[in-house]
């Protein structure tokens, strides 16, 4: 998937896990055509296998709590909540999983696996760039992968089909994804 950077040789398959304090999962919606609106989950987990040498990638999984969601107004948190969209109550996680990347150069490529939201799973494709793959330079010192991610999806594949019709809200959903992940020791 990843590849490239200056590294040890034989590297290995290595499982990394991902820091929820240095990780950023937002998306935009573009909102009755005006501005987007930004929303954030807080509560992000998972991991994934990696070889940097190969750049492949596996056992990919990625789990949010979509009652976190959070765009910086109560009242809109709430109606992101409610059944009209991310209905938390009933699903109270969405996941990303996938088995696998494809290349596109030394430090990118795309991820394509499956996404769980409203308990259907649909396909989704990301675009990654490996932004650094080092020796954390403080705390923890283990070897920390630095990834940003791209992709968008429509919402109405998985139901999502609150105000479409009359345009108060887009159905594509732009995501944004920034992690850094640790070497499990």
């Amino acid at each position: 998937m990843l590849g490239g950077l200056s590294l040890p040789a034989s590297a290995d398959p290595a499982r990394y896990e991902i820091d929820p304090e240095h990780t950023t999962v937002a998306f935009l919606v573009d909102h009755v055509g005006y501005a987007a609106v930004l929303g954030v989950f807080d509560e992000v987990s998972g991991g994934f296998t990696y070889d940097i040498d190969t750049q492949e990638l596996s056992d990919l999984r990625v789990t949010v709590a979509t009652g976190s969601v959070g765009s910086r107004n109560a009242a809109r948190d709430g109606h992101l909540r409610s059944a009209d969209f991310l209905d938390t109550d009933a699903f109270p996680e969405m996941v990303f999983a996938a088995d696998g990347g494809t290349p596109e150069g030394d430090a990118s490529g795309t991820v394509t696996g499956g996404l769980t939201l409203l308990g259907e799973t649909h396909p989704l494709t990301l675009d990654v760039t490996l932004n650094k793959a080092a020796a954390y330079p403080f705390g923890h010192g283990r070897f920390t992968l630095g990834l940003t991610a791209r992709g968008s999806l429509m919402r109405s594949d998985w139901g999502m089909t609150y105000g479409v019709d009359n345009g108060m809200v887009a159905d594509e959903v732009r995501l944004i994804i920034e992690t850094e992940a640790t070497r499990a020791e």
